[in-house]
């Protein structure tokens, strides 16, 4: 959609460039517009659609409205396809106020703020930067709020340094100005459909870090209660939001690829460039076999892994029972009697009620009643269920257990082929001041999906590739480095779906294995020195099932 009209304040004398003193919005006014908004793993804050705002404040005021007439508890969990096919695998836990992904268990925080009607969000305006990737990142919803005030009273500029955001935003020149860097980026102010209004009662939130009680625990100057990767840059800290550099950025997969076909969820009842010493090339292509050739002055060692005509996927299906239910029966062992008051983390239904897929997923050999418990982590679910997300998955011959991601079997991701390049430099990393550097280069072309991919057939693009990523040249970073090997022969680093940072669908993102991109810049969160990154690749590496033990293999 293109932006709107009208980014810049007008003429006029220049504006202060605090927040605005006085602006609509901040009236008890008679109407008001909830907003949701998922948090990411840098702790941005990012506003569900309007539409999808529509749906979620619906299915809580039916539900409201027939627990009044029936006694019934409110509404326990909300599916987002029904709304979005593109969010098909996501589900809101209302309690926990929880987005939850069915197929790979990832968890991130939501909320709910209330704005009021003559806000940006009443009036369906929303105010974005751009990205690295080209694409518009949209502000969280009480930035646009505020930055659609100060637009309203003639600001030509304005700091957002009381939202907790190390940046100035010039709506003459429609920029954004990071001020420690100085690094400018293109925004925009563009019209989409306005937020649901609201009769809730709760304190009207004005867009800056107010005292009302949803900036407590939710506001960019308020404390972070989740996880961040990235543990040495705190998500409130002033430059932590967003990418100042112009390198490739680390896409979330919150809004990855979405590997559920059913659509909407309707089956469900719930509803710098150096002079490299060594390189090592492992290219998806060809047979293993090693080989030396010599290229301007580097010596390369090429470790292709084959994939044309039998790729890791083929091969873990030829030593697996692949047929869906032999999987399912393989791991799970069925239980005689369901827990009564334990839910199904697939279906959000409860153990002792049929599976949520009984419709969309029917089976001659398991009953839509039938629960199971992973033998080794002893989570239970829907037999059906169970048998519903890996015949939704690549039908490798192994499972994830959605709720502690333990795997069974040795999984293998959606990656296209392409090309790992590995060398070494002499230059430290901040942080790493005792070693020098690896340089790992990936490199992927576009082309045409598989079967394994959401779109089969369909053409995927390829942005902002060859992608470059830094490790320290010591001993957990050469762990950290083979490791990456085995996630790369086995397709786990990247797949095909949606670019979380530009929104583009069929297109190569990255994969829940975080890599940093910038060497010695990490005010995005993508640099060094970080002191905690190794650790939290390893485990980020052990939820796909690259362990050590894989090394000896």
């Amino acid at each position: 959609m293109a932006a709107a009209q009208g980014a810049g304040a007008g003429s006029g004398s220049a504006a202060p460039s605090g927040p605005p003193a006085s602006v609509p919005g901040h009236g008890s006014g008679s109407t008001a517009v909830a907003v949701w908004e998922w948090q990411d793993e840098f702790g941005r804050w990012r506003p569900y659609r309007g539409n999808v705002c529509s749906y979620i404040e619906q299915v809580i005021q039916a539900s409201q409205q027939k627990g009044r007439r029936s006694g019934s508890g409110l509404v326990s969990s909300i599916p987002l396809g029904h709304a979005d096919p593109a969010l098909a695998p996501y589900v809101i836990d209302i309690p926990s106020l929880t987005q939850f992904r069915q197929d790979t268990g990832t968890m991130r925080a939501v909320r709910r703020h209330v704005f009021p009607g003559d806000s940006a969000a009443g009036q369906g305006v929303v105010w974005e930067w751009q990205n690295d990737e080209g694409g518009w990142s949209p502000y969280e919803m009480n930035v646009c709020v505020f930055l659609e005030q100060a637009r309203a009273t003639n600001h030509q500029r304005v700091d957002l340094g009381p939202l907790g955001y190390n940046y100035e935003v010039d709506f003459v020149a429609q920029v954004q100005t990071n001020k420690s860097t100085r690094f400018r980026r293109s925004v925009q102010r563009r019209l989409d459909a306005p937020y649901p209004v609201t009769t809730s009662t709760t304190p009207l939130h004005t867009g800056v870090g107010c005292s009302c009680q949803q900036c407590w625990p939710n506001s960019g100057t308020g404390p972070i209660t989740t996880r961040y990767r990235h543990s040495t840059n705190s998500p409130n800290s002033a430059t932590a939001h967003q990418v100042p550099g112009r390198t490739a950025s680390v896409s979330s997969s919150n809004v990855g690829f979405v590997p559920y076909n059913k659509p909407a969820l309707t089956g469900a009842r719930s509803t710098p460039r150096l002079n490299a010493q060594s390189t090592l090339v492992l290219a998806q292509t060809g047979s293993l076999s090693a080989a030396l050739a010599a290229s301007n002055g580097v010596s390369a060692q090429a470790l292709p892994v084959k994939m044309s005509k039998s790729s890791r996927v083929s091969q873990a299906l030829a030593a697996t029972p692949t047929e869906p239910e032999s999987v399912v029966k393989k791991y799970l062992e069925e239980l005689k009697g369901a827990p009564a008051d334990e839910d199904c983390m697939i279906c959000m239904e409860k153990l002792s009620s049929p599976s949520g897929y009984s419709d969309s997923c029917p089976s001659s050999s398991i009953r839509p009643e039938a629960v199971g418990r992973l033998r080794s982590c002893q989570h239970s679910f829907h037999l059906l269920c169970v048998l519903a997300m890996y015949s939704n998955g690549n039908k490798d011959g192994s499972l994830q257990c959605p709720s502690c991601k333990t795997i069974y079997g040795e999984k293998t991701g959606t990656q296209p082929k392409g090309k790992m390049e590995i060398s070494t430099f002499p230059q430290s990393l901040p942080g790493h001041k005792d070693c020098g550097t690896i340089r790992i280069v990936y490199h992927i072309s576009r082309g045409i999906q598989g079967p394994e991919h959401p779109n089969p057939g369909m053409p995927y693009t390829a942005r902002g590739f060859p992608r470059y990523c830094y490790l320290p040249d010591n001993e957990k970073g050469r762990k950290v480095l083979e490791l990456l090997k085995v996630a790369w022969k086995r397709r786990l680093i990247f797949t095909v779906g949606t670019s979380n940072t530009t929104g583009e669908s069929n297109t190569v993102v990255w994969n829940e294995i975080h890599h940093k991109t910038e060497m010695d810049s990490n005010l995005s969160g993508h640099g060094y020195p970080d002191p905690n990154y190794l650790d939290n690749v390893l485990a980020e590496l052990a939820a796909q099932g690259v362990t050590e033990d894989c090394l000896g293999q």
